[in-house]
């Protein structure tokens, strides 16, 4: 039933443009520092110009040597594009500190659903002395051939730091490993 007179008033939806990663952190620098530890010091000055360019160049985040505190700090720019590109450099960054090659870190940045699992060996047997280094022995096998196996097999990379593993990988192929 129709009425007379009667205007139907169509009401245009307001259009906004979505907010930049600067204006969602209310203009706030955001800041993050990762410490070098002495023995990965020589291979961050050796792999600089390949950790510098990704960071740097692509995910819009600015990265610096701090070399009196020993301190690799990464802060976002106005143009960063992303929130969470300053974690992503964080953990890329901290992956290289603890063994994994550059290459394999950059997965870091470029995907969203990989992460980096630390345990000791320790944490799942308790072994001491000479057992200890059978079992440290056995998961790299003879020339590493174990370690290349079950990076092969599981799609992770890992690194084995005297006691402690490192596993590269998605959540799901992290728990095979």
């Amino acid at each position: 039933m129709e009425v007379e007179g009667a205007e139907t008033n169509a009401v245009a939806k307001p259009n906004f443009k979505p907010l930049t990663a600067h204006e969602i952190s209310d203009g706030q620098v955001q800041f993050r520092k990762i410490s070098v530890p002495k023995h990965r010091y020589t291979p961050l000055k050796k792999a600089w110009m390949d950790i510098y360019a990704p960071i740097y160049d692509q995910m819009k985040v600015d990265i610096r040597m701090n070399v009196k505190t020993r301190n690799v700090e990464l802060m976002t720019r106005r143009n960063t594009p992303d929130v969470s590109s300053l974690q992503k450099c964080a953990d890329f960054v901290h992956a290289f500190m603890l063994g994994f090659d550059v290459i394999d870190a950059v997965a870091l940045l470029r995907m969203d659903e990989l992460y980096v699992d630390s345990f000791e060996i320790k944490d799942v047997k308790t072994l001491k002395g000479e057992h200890l280094s059978r079992a440290i022995g056995r998961l790299s096998g003879k020339g590493g051939k174990t370690n290349f196996a079950i990076e092969n097999l599981t799609k992770t990379r890992i690194v084995i730091a005297d006691t402690k593993i490192h596993i590269l990988g998605s959540f799901a192929n992290i728990k095979v490993a």
